[in-house]
């Protein structure tokens, strides 16, 4: 089922030459909602009736080519599984030539007013089943190899303040991945490196591969810990376990590998000046 058609990337997308790494995030969203309506169990109604539409609980991912200005992306999603209460999507993300942009699979579920995950209605599940496809992907960041002990640890706190549209009371889903950057950002700038004069014909620190799970909402208004475990780095990756607290609750886990695109979206390899700031 594709559910968004040639969209055209726009400025204010963009982060340098390329769409900023929030953007998949956000098209993952826009296609959810419109599945959702194709289904007969739209946001608007579950908006409507103080539930939380279509939540993360797990998510994996991978960039294959990054669009740039001007780009087509659509974005093709297959329902992989439905539960009781749950379903699993994969999103696969082309450009205009049916060209893999990146490949997701995440895992919903609706969040009842009181807590917990809402039942999908029984006629639901059977429009989802209907649509159900035999598709697996292997996407995310690699497990081999153990973190190692000597890269940094750092820390970021963020206020929340969301566009209070929806009146959810909760943070937005791209949100997320933006303040992980923002926490890198901050640490190179700290170590004496500017990112914006390490970019070039490269864009260093692009999300390349994640898995990230989801433990509970994080609330408008709340103050939330960002903080940064790298575990590895090569020519090719810097490892990043993210822990995002408030209230000192664990609400969000994920293990995030940043890579390096050319100025055209196209994967390549950090430089030593680039890597410099997590030597010993």
């Amino acid at each position: 089922m594709r559910t968004i058609d040639d969209h055209q990337v726009r400025f204010g997308e963009l982060a340098g030459p390329l769409v900023h790494g929030a953007m998949f995030f956000d098209w993952q969203l826009i296609s959810t909602q419109e599945l959702a309506a194709a289904v007969e169990y739209p946001f608007p109604y579950l908006v409507e009736n103080d539930a939380i539409p279509y939540a993360p609980v797990g998510l994996d991912t991978t960039v294959h080519r990054y669009p740039t200005f001007d780009d087509t992306v659509s974005v093709e999603v297959t329902p992989t599984r439905v539960g009781d209460s749950s379903l699993e999507l994969v999103y696969e993300m082309i450009d205009k030539d049916g060209e893999a942009l990146s490949t997701a699979q995440m895992t919903h579920v609706t969040i009842a007013p009181e807590g917990g995950a809402l039942p999908i209605p029984e006629e639901t599940q059977t429009l989802i089943e209907d649509l159900v496809g035999d598709k697996s992907v292997a996407v995310g960041p690699s497990r081999d190899g153990d973190a190692a002990s000597h890269y940094p640890t750092f820390e970021e706190t963020f206020q929340i303040h969301s566009p209070y549209i929806e009146g959810s009371e909760l943070a937005y889903f791209e949100e997320y991945p933006r303040f992980a950057g923002i926490a890198l950002e901050r640490y190179l700038a700290a170590q004496g490196v500017q990112l914006s004069d390490l970019a070039g014909d490269r864009q260093p620190f692009r999300l390349r591969d994640w898995h990230w799970e989801f433990k509970s909402p994080v609330r408008y208004d709340s103050l939330l810990s960002v903080e940064c475990d790298v575990q590895a780095v090569t020519e090719d990756t810097v490892r990043v376990a993210h822990t995002f607290r408030t209230d000192g609750e664990v609400r969000i886990e994920g293990l995030t590998e940043y890579g390096c695109f050319t100025s055209e979206g196209e994967p390549s390899t950090f430089t030593d000046a680039m890597l410099s700031p997590f030597e010993n």
